[in-house]
């Protein structure tokens, strides 16, 4: 059975999204500032925090995904 396509994309958005607020909020406490004017070692540092957050959030919710829908193999 194939996946729900709005499913897909919604948990992907989710996964996504939470995953970069939380590398956001984890760079914002080690003093990294994405916001912060030019490209700085600070503000390299936030936005390799968000990338990576939003990433692996977005695996996570694809293993998620996977976890809940039943295997096609047999």
């Amino acid at each position: 059975m194939k996946n729900n396509p709005m499913i897909e994309g919604v948990s992907d958005a989710v996964g996504f999204v939470g995953g970069a607020l939380l590398g956001f909020w984890a760079g914002r406490l080690l003093g990294l500032d994405v916001f912060a004017p030019g490209y700085g070692a600070a503000s390299i540092g936030g936005i390799v925090l968000v990338g990576l957050g939003g990433g692996l959030g977005l695996q996570l919710a694809r293993r998620w995904r996977n976890r809940k829908t039943p295997s096609d193999k047999e």
